[in-house]
């Protein structure tokens, strides 16, 4: 396993990280923590999950496995998030002082630990001013109860504004965000990486094997049936079956990948993993898993080494769709230059 800094806080972490989303929904407390068990033994570290996981259980899940492996859990750089419903009144929900302060505290009970390592704003709330949520978060930090903070679901400008109003003030600075980010969804390359890069921002990709397309489970044509998640589910969000298996780069895309593959004798989820992971900014990749053997197959891509010429033929086949302007050639063509002059 390999280690890198937590965006640009000085805390380590590994490049893979253990997200936790299927914990006490799609797997069971004992396969959950058989799940955690692998993982560490592994070399992971980074363990994410969230409030809203499974109506609270899986926070409640890696508390009890924390509990139950004090030496372990001493290498587990902790992280949760805040934001959404956790009850029906008006202030059970959003990123105000007094929703955030009482989300927190329940994260910290439900996980039996005082300090949580990495405190993460589940997406945009555009009816709290941006100044409250920092000041909370600042708070948080000199209060010990976080080592830092990071967001989720966040556009470009967001982030930007984020940076500079917590610089403004002299407050804790933002480490991460959390993007949706893999080899069908690229579009956050146009303003959101950009953003990130410049204000030192690591970014935990989720979803990295797109819901389970990039792993090579789906074939043409065929609607999924049986025990995945567009079988139980195929109109399931933003990877429903029938939108994707229209798309002709949904298929390109998936040849190269299955090509590559094939070169190196890996599965498609490592080589969608590879790839992901040499990106620019990308701190940590999460992996969701259901079952230990998916789990270790993914924890396979650490291993994998992808030249240039296989990084360049998935970037290639995987390029977002832009117009002309402002992301195509014509508008990058305005935010460049040469050093010697002219156009």
């Amino acid at each position: 396993m390999d280690y890198r800094l937590l965006g640009n806080s000085g805390t380590a972490v590994s490049s893979l990280t253990l997200g936790t989303m299927t914990f006490g929904s799609e797997a069971d407390e004992p396969t959950s923590h058989a799940i955690i068990d692998a993982f560490v033994a592994a070399g992971g570290t980074l363990v994410d999950t969230a409030d809203v996981y499974s109506g609270n259980e899986s926070e409640r899940i890696i508390g009890r496995w924390l509990q139950a492996h004090p030496t372990e859990a001493q290498q587990v750089v902790l992280a949760t998030k805040g934001r959404f419903p956790q009850g029906d009144g008006p202030n059970d929900v959003g990123l105000s002082r007094r929703h955030l302060r009482v989300a927190l505290d329940a994260s910290l009970e439900r996980l039996g630990v005082d300090h949580i390592d990495l405190y993460q704003m589940h997406a945009w709330d555009a009816l709290t001013p941006i100044e409250e949520t920092l000041r909370f978060l600042d708070d948080a930090v000199s209060a010990g109860k976080i080592g830092s903070y990071g967001f989720s679901n966040y556009l470009g400008y967001q982030v930007t504004k984020a940076v500079y109003e917590a610089k403004a003030h002299g407050w804790a600075p933002p480490v991460t965000l959390q993007p949706q980010y893999n080899l069908l969804v690229r579009d956050i390359e146009h303003e959101v990486v950009p953003a990130c890069l410049d204000a030192g921002i690591g970014l935990l990709p989720w979803s990295p094997l797109a819901g389970g397309w990039l792993s090579g489970k789906y074939q043409r044509d065929e609607a999924p049936t049986g025990s995945t998640r567009l079988g139980e589910d195929p109109k399931r969000g933003m990877e429903a079956w029938e939108a994707r298996n229209a798309d002709e780069r949904t298929w390109q895309v998936l040849d190269v990948v299955s090509s590559v593959a094939d070169a190196h004798g890996a599965s498609r989820s490592q080589v969608s993993l590879a790839w992901l992971l040499a990106r620019p900014a990308v701190t940590s990749v999460i992996l969701g898993a259901r079952t230990v053997e998916q789990l270790q197959d993914n924890l396979g891509a650490t291993d994998l080494v992808l030249d240039d010429a296989e990084l360049t033929a998935l970037t290639d086949a995987s390029a977002p769709r832009v117009d002309d302007y402002p992301y195509g050639t014509a508008g990058v063509a305005q935010r460049e230059r040469k050093i010697a002059g002219g156009r």
